[in-house]
């Protein structure tokens, strides 16, 4: 009976020891599942990280590019979970919080504010989560609040200098686009949302690069259409009502402005019969390629949607893997250890394949 009784019981331990290793082997992946909003995850976690991406608002041509770009280059990255922030800061707000609380690994975000990039760095860092900023650069006091802070985007005083060079390099060609001869451009200026960084400079750089050429310039009207195509038609056909005979161009801080002023310039009998506005604008968006195709848009600016997108997912990714940024990590050149920089290029009906 004791023989019997010592075999039972040395089983029941052999069973519960072999119970206890069973446990320990399926606890051991949760912290790597759940990521957890304190710790960053492990670059060996096998796992792929989720990145939290917040756009400024879906149905901006030029974002929509970006966005699927991100969708693309995740692939083989990250999960990405990419949200509208409706054009409303406080949304933006609010989702970042659905972010944190869902423990992504990385935020990725199109700010709505550029100047309200500091409240989203404080809560990411609350909760140890990397945060690159893209196309909307924050403040540079903002970008050093921490560490794990980057941004990714192009430098919009280069945009602007290229799109006064297009106009330049038109009247040097044309000179009978100089209606009055007076020796200068009488331009219209439409502008994107007042105090964003690009509306700013590329209105600033474009002025300043006709000006650097030797050609004289005079602004007969500037006005901002928020980057938006039917309020950049709206504003192109209020200046034409008040002032067509003395406009030689048109300058538009984006494409879609652009392209709603040569809505506004068709409705007046332009580009046909030899009735011409040169229009320039920035982005190289589809629509705006099939305007130089057709002849109606003088030229635009490649702004890479598709390099900032990638460039975006591989920072990010690299950051919620817990690796440092760098050219080998990411494949992109990284200045000042937070600024990843995509370069525009000149874009006209000559070299347009370059963009598509």
């Amino acid at each position: 009976m004791k023989k019997l009784l010592t075999i039972a019981v040395a089983g029941a331990l052999v069973a519960s020891v072999v119970g206890c290793g069973t446990a320990n082997k399926e606890a051991t992946p949760a912290p790597a599942a759940t990521g957890g909003a304190a710790a960053t995850p492990k670059a060996d976690t096998g796992k792929k990280p989720t990145i939290g991406v917040a756009i400024y608002k879906f149905d901006d041509t030029f974002m929509s590019g970006v966005r699927a770009a991100i969708a693309d280059a995740a692939k083989d990255k990250a999960t990405v979970d990419i949200v509208d922030s409706q054009n409303s800061q406080p949304t933006q707000n609010d989702k970042v919080d659905l972010f944190i609380t869902k423990k992504v690994n990385a935020l990725a975000i199109n700010a709505v504010d550029r100047t309200a990039a500091g409240v989203i760095i404080d809560k990411a860092k609350a909760a140890n989560i990397p945060v690159v900023f893209l196309n909307r650069e924050p403040l540079e006091a903002d970008m050093k609040k921490w560490d794990k802070v980057y941004y990714v985007g192009a430098k919009a005083e280069q945009s602007g200098t290229m799109e006064g060079q297009l106009l330049v390099d038109y009247f040097k060609a044309h000179p009978e686009a100089d209606k009055n001869k007076d020796g200068k451009i009488q331009y219209v200026m439409l502008k994107g949302e007042p105090g964003h960084q690009d509306a700013e400079l590329r209105t600033k750089f474009s002025i300043q690069a006709i000006t650097d050429a030797g050609l004289g310039v005079e602004k007969v009207a500037e006005d901002t259409a928020m980057w938006d195509r039917v309020k950049g038609q709206e504003k192109m056909a209020a200046f034409l009502a008040s002032s067509e005979n003395k406009i030689e161009a048109v300058l538009a801080n984006n494409d879609d402005m652009a392209l709603g002023a040569i809505e506004a310039l068709k409705a007046k009998g332009y580009f046909k019969d030899n009735k011409y506005m040169p229009v320039v604008g920035v982005d190289a968006t589809a629509p705006a390629l099939q305007a130089l195709s057709d002849g109606t848009l003088l030229g635009t600016v490649l702004n890479d949607a598709k390099n900032q997108g990638a460039a975006t997912t591989s920072v990010a990714a690299a950051l919620a893997n817990g690796k440092t940024p760098n050219k080998e990590t990411t494949g992109y050149d990284v200045t000042d250890g937070k600024y990843v920089w995509i370069s525009y290029k000149k874009i006209t009906k000559e070299n347009m394949n370059e963009a598509k």
